[in-house]
């Protein structure tokens, strides 16, 4: 299979890998890393700025369509500014469900992330909660990756310094993304499920690579 054309995409919860493993898969087959998830953060980022309730769906919608972003791997702008850094704060990610969960808001970022392949050549390594599911259904290969509860807390702590109980936010997390209407987290019916639970970084791409034959 010729990676010039060749799309991967990689959904699972917060703390299963897929952010370090997307990106080591892409690198490894010299394709675009795209992280579905910096475009809902950074549209997050451009609501709270706004000072617009994450609830409000019509002032929300307003604001993301008037917003200019780019996305990049991993610098991302808003506005002319970089936010590379602020999209990953505690007040993004306590928000980040409410603004991503409005449908709307989804049409217009699913549709931008497509794009943003497109403009690179096709091909890319997608990584977030409904790529394979939604923004590629016809992905050449659908992987979701998962992990124990107790290891999926102990990977993200590091990356939650401010948060005393990480357990209890990657379950509110979870319980949110997997319960929304519009694009819910879910396993793709033709995904390779691949628990890295006891698994290296490496292996987990080594086991993705393996899947393309």
């Amino acid at each position: 299979m010729s990676s010039s054309d060749l799309i991967i995409a990689i959904d699972g919860p917060a703390g299963s890998g897929k952010s370090t493993v997307s990106r080591l898969t892409a690198e490894r087959l010299g394709v675009p890393h795209l992280d579905t998830g910096a475009f809902y953060r950074t549209a997050t980022l451009a609501v709270l700025e706004a000072g617009v309730d994450p609830e409000d769906a019509e002032a929300v919608v307003e604001v993301v369509h008037g917003t200019d972003m780019e996305i990049g791997d991993p610098t991302v702008i808003l506005d002319d500014r970089d936010v590379t850094s602020t999209i990953r704060s505690d007040t993004v990610s306590d928000n980040v469900s409410a603004v991503s969960a409005h449908p709307e808001v989804r049409v217009l970022l699913v549709d931008a992330q497509r794009r943003w392949a497109g403009e690179r050549g096709g091909a890319c390594v997608a990584e977030g909660r409904d790529t394979g599911s939604v923004v590629f259904p016809d992905a050449d290969l659908k992987i979701y990756l998962d992990a124990s509860p107790e290891v999926r807390a102990a990977r993200r702590s590091g990356e939650l310094p401010g948060v005393t109980d990480v357990g209890a936010a990657i379950e509110r997390r979870d319980r949110l993304d997997s319960s929304r209407t519009a694009s819910p987290l879910v396993i793709a019916d033709d995904a390779e499920v691949i628990d890295t639970t006891d698994l290296t970084i490496d292996e987990v791409v080594d086991r993705i690579l393996g899947l393309l034959g």
